[in-house]
Formats: C-alpha cells, sequence, structure tokens
C-alpha cells in the first residue's frame, strides 16, 4: 500500500467515526433509536414500537428519571413476571389496576358501543382453560359452596337483536368467600365455571350463588403499588361472561352487584356504565339476575385464557 493511500485511510477514519456514533443529547438519540426500528419489517409492530418509543423517551424526559429510579421499575417489572403463576397473572392485574385494559377495551368497543350493544370488561387473571360444558339449567356451585342462590337467565343476540342460536358462553365467578377455586384447595376443582351453548332462541340458563366482592392480589408488586398510591384492593362482586358466536366479534364482559359496597370504587377499574346491575332477592331470599350479551359482527378471535 502507498503512502498516500495510508494516509488518505486515517484522514477518512474520524468521518466514519463520527457518522457512526451514537447521538450524544437526548433529541437526537431518539431519532437515532428511531431510526433502528425503521428495520422492522410487520407495518403495526413498527407503528406500535415507534409511538412506545417517543412516549417511553418523552416520559423520561418529563419526570427527569433518574438511573436509579430506572433500575427500580425495571427490578418492578422483572418481579411482575416472577411472581405470575398458576394462581394469578401479575401482569393483567397490573394492567387491570392501572386502569390499561379498561382503556383498551373501550377504545375497541367503540363500533358495539354505538351501536346499542353490550360493554366490554376485563377477562382478569383468573380465566381457565377448559371449563366443563353444562347443559342449560344446570347449577355451577358445589354442595359445599354455601350462599344465596343466585339464577341466571341471558340471551345472546347480534346488535341488529336477532337472538344467536348455538353460541358458547363461559362464565366464571368467586365463592361467597372472595376465592376463586384454583385460589382455595377448600373448592372442587372447575367450581363456579362453566361453559353454556345457546339454544334456538339464543338463551341460556342456570344456578350459581350471589358472588362476593374480593380483594386483587396484594402478595406482590402490584399489591406494593396499591399501597404507595393509597388505594383499596377491593373489586365489587361479579359474574365473568365470554360470548363466542361464529361470525361475531368476542364480547367479554362482567355483571357487577350494584349493592356491593365497592361498587363506584373498583381497584380495577372495570365496573363501568351499564355493568352494574341490581340483583333481585325474591321472598325466600333467592336472587335473579337476567343478562343479556349482544355482539358486534365480525371475525371471531379467540382470547387466550390465562390460565390452565
Amino acid at each position: 500500500m502507498s503512502i498516500t493511500a495510508v494516509e488518505r485511510q486515517k484522514a477518512d477514519r474520524p468521518q466514519q467515526q463520527q457518522q457512526q456514533s451514537i447521538p450524544a443529547n437526548p433529541e437526537a438519540l431518539l431519532q437515532a433509536v428511531l431510526q433502528a426500528n425503521q428495520g422492522t419489517k410487520d407495518t403495526r409492530t413498527r407503528e406500535v414500537l415507534d409511538s412506545l418509543i417517543r412516549h417511553i423517551h418523552a416520559f423520561a424526559s418529563e419526570v427527569k428519571l433518574t438511573y436509579d429510579e430506572l433500575h427500580k421499575g425495571l427490578d418492578f417489572l422483572v418481579r411482575v413476571g416472577q411472581a405470575t403463576g398458576p394462581e394469578k397473572h401479575e401482569g393483567i392485574l397490573l394492567a387491570d389496576i392501572l386502569g390499561l385494559a379498561t382503556h383498551v377495551l373501550l377504545l375497541d368497543a367503540k363500533a358495539i358501543l354505538a351501536a346499542g350493544g353490550t360493554e366490554p370488561a376485563l377477562i382478569g387473571p383468573f380465566w381457565r382453560a377448559n371449563q366443563p360444558l353444562l347443559p342449560n339449567g344446570a347449577n355451577i356451585a358445589s354442595e359445599e359452596t354455601g350462599g344465596s342462590p343466585l339464577f341466571v337467565r341471558g340471551k345472546v343476540a347480534s346488535t341488529d337483536g336477532k337472538p344467536i342460536a348455538g353460541a358458547r358462553v363461559e362464565t366464571w365467578q368467586a365463592a361467597p368467600g372472595g376465592l376463586y377455586e384454583n385460589q382455595d384447595p377448600e373448592q372442587d376443582d372447575m367450581n363456579l365455571r362453566a361453559v353454556f351453548e345457546t339454544d334456538a332462541n339464543g338463551r341460556f340458563w342456570f344456578e350459581s350463588v350471589r358472588p362476593s366482592g374480593y380483594g386483587v392480589p396484594i402478595d406482590g408488586p402490584c399489591g406494593e403499588l396499591l399501597a404507595l398510591q393509597g388505594r383499596n384492593h377491593m373489586r365489587p362482586a361479579h359474574l365473568h361472561f365470554i360470548a363466542i358466536a361464529s361470525g361475531h366479534k368476542v364480547l367479554t364482559t362482567q355483571i357487577f352487584d350494584s349493592r356491593d359496597p365497592f361498587a363506584y370504587s373498583d381497584a380495577a377499574f372495570g365496573a363501568v356504565g351499564s355493568l352494574l346491575r341490581d340483583f333481585q332477592p325474591d321472598a325466600q331470599g333467592h336472587f335473579h339476575l337476567d343478562v343479556e350479551l349482544c355482539l358486534e359482527p365480525g371475525e371471531t378471535r379467540l382470547p387466550t385464557p390465562p390460565l390452565p
């Protein structure tokens, strides 16, 4: 190699290094990170990541986040994952207590709400896969469950008012003691859980017991967050429903007992709008609940149960 070529190579090196160096100020750094994301092939994933990057950087600048605080936050997220297991999904719980899950549901449900359909609500961390298929009229509570009898009559219909025959309705609830059966070794497996299919008139019905309000789990990092905020950790009594029908979007919702003392301060922000209902008692102290689940036509995308 000639001396001239060596000198030229040395002269080019600082320019190359300057072109490749990462910017040393936050504004230029953000642009470099966004540029690095342009290699993401999926358009929607790139859009979501672009927005996430912008908001994370803006958040750090707005609160003047320290390096120590960053690592405390990362440790919190690690512990959220570690706290997830067969009895609870701490990540879903975090999205619930921050109101994020309900916010996303309401955004996704604008069309059905405009059409007068049923308001959605959280799946929550306690839905299980392979809940038992039972005939209409079955009692989903074991004899040892206790509590006041509850009779549920339901109907699944499309937004045009036509009943949907053969729809699949999943339901689950906490026992009167405030625990789901997967949390409580004293309850039978799959107690207070079932799947029903609607008849030719779109109807389903079953017996149960009046549900109880309960506290969300506070033995993990989400409990620490609630304590830090000085918030209650209670959820009002409710029944979960997921309605699935071909040619319709899946509806996930909850029906809340309006008489529950925490009906208007739900720790998970799920007790919205018309989902608060009066569980009507009769002369014998048995409670009755009528439910109509109105589905929006569209693609049927099945959610994934958080628990086996």
